[in-house]
């Protein structure tokens, strides 16, 4: 059946997940576009999809329709698509599928795991692009502590590039996640600006975390005063920060560097 009405309660029901507290309720959230759905669908948590084959790049991507169940399928008008899309330019395909579980509990970690914490995460494009980074440095785990940004808004999810669903993620306080930490037995490293050692003369070889902070404010109080290795990026310009993603990717490629 063609879903050509924006009054249809399944668009009225898309739209409203694309508020947090919507995607509380529902457990649910959306990704679209036909490569972040491809790369999506291996993490098994697809719930429905919509499409419009008028907005297709070719007739060959209805192959994706595969992995998911004739139940699950709803083709919708190029109009109501329009209205469900949250790019500027939709490719036809968006889908609903599960928060994927946050509890720190909840992640698998191998002997010497490299771990990813961000502090405070404003910018769901931030958050978006840490994931997409850690994925491509093969980071165990990424831990958002204190976030305003959700796992499920849409911005993380289309800067992530589908990353959120091949990197484990969870999300909790940053006193949780230090007093986890310490019982793992890692190394935690946090970069500040004050720090005295470069992030490049830090031993990153072991099982690590990398903490980092917002631009505005850094690190709290929490991680800079723990007794913790604390690390810095150089910085030679006027301005005294970086952006929170580039300086992620710095200390990771630097821990990929001496992991070898």
């Amino acid at each position: 059946m063609l879903i050509s009405s924006p009054q249809n309660p399944r668009v009225k029901s898309l739209l409203g997940l694309r508020e947090r507290k919507g995607r509380a309720r529902s457990g649910l959230l959306l990704v679209e576009g036909y490569d972040e759905l491809a790369l999506a669908l291996a993490g098994g948590r697809a719930q429905e999809v919509y499409f419009c084959p008028a907005l297709w790049r070719d007739e060959s991507q209805r192959a994706l329709l595969r992995g998911f169940g004739e139940k699950q399928q709803f083709e919708v008008s190029e109009s109501v698509f329009h209205k469900i899309a949250y790019r500027q330019n939709p490719d036809g395909w968006l889908a609903t599928f599960a928060l994927p579980a946050l509890g720190l509990a909840a992640l698998r970690l191998p002997e010497s795991p490299l771990l990813l914490v961000s502090e405070g995460v404003e910018k769901p494009g931030n958050l978006g692009a840490m994931l997409r980074t850690a994925d491509a440095a093969g980071v165990s785990a990424l831990i958002s502590c204190d976030p305003l940004a959700d796992w499920g808004n849409p911005n993380v999810v289309r800067n992530s590039k589908g990353a959120l669903f091949t990197v484990q993620v969870a999300q909790a306080s940053s006193a949780e996640t230090l007093d986890w930490l310490r019982g793992l037995g890692v190394m935690i490293v946090a970069a500040t600006p004050e720090a005295d050692t470069l992030y490049t003369q830090a031993d990153l070889r072991g099982g690590v975390a990398l903490v980092v902070g917002t631009e505005h404010a850094g690190l709290s109080a929490l991680w800079r005063q723990a007794g913790l290795l604390r690390v810095r990026l150089p910085m030679l310009g006027k301005v005294n920060s970086l952006n929170v993603a580039t300086a992620a990717a710095l200390l990771l490629y630097e821990a990929l560097r001496q992991r070898g």
